[in-house]
């Protein structure tokens, strides 16, 4: 059966993201490998140590700082991550400087909010009802 292992958030400083997606977030770093002049690193919900890795890609192809400024600008989310109260995870991570595009909103089954990594993308979480 086929199953996600790897997802990706394009970045612009891979030290930076690491900071904010362990640092702010409270991902855990799986692995951190040079792979040129980048590395290939990736992150994990310390929930879920051997599950799905966030991969922390550097967003140095032609077509990938276009794509993050167009999907910022017009206020849609890279990606989204699930977490069991928004409204709490929300003033946690306020509490920790992270910038939010929009506070919580209920949506009928799914409560989400919005924030901006530091790093060119803005995140989703989202709690299901």
């Amino acid at each position: 059966m086929i199953r996600i292992n790897i997802t990706s958030v394009f970045v612009d400083d891979q030290a930076k993201a690491l900071d904010f997606y362990t640092g702010k977030l409270g991902f855990i770093k799986k692995t951190d490998v040079p792979a040129g002049e980048a590395r290939w690193l990736t992150v994990v919900s310390p929930a879920n140590p051997d599950g799905v890795e966030l991969l922390l890609e550097p967003d140095g192809h032609p077509a990938a700082k276009p794509f993050k400024k167009a999907l910022a600008d017009d206020g849609i989310p890279f990606t989204q991550f699930a977490v069991d109260d928004v409204y709490a995870e929300v003033e946690r991570l306020k509490g920790l400087g992270v910038e939010f595009t929009q506070d919580p909103v209920d949506m009928g089954p799914v409560v989400t909010a919005v924030f901006d990594d530091t790093c060119g993308n803005l995140i989703q979480l989202a709690t299901m009802k």
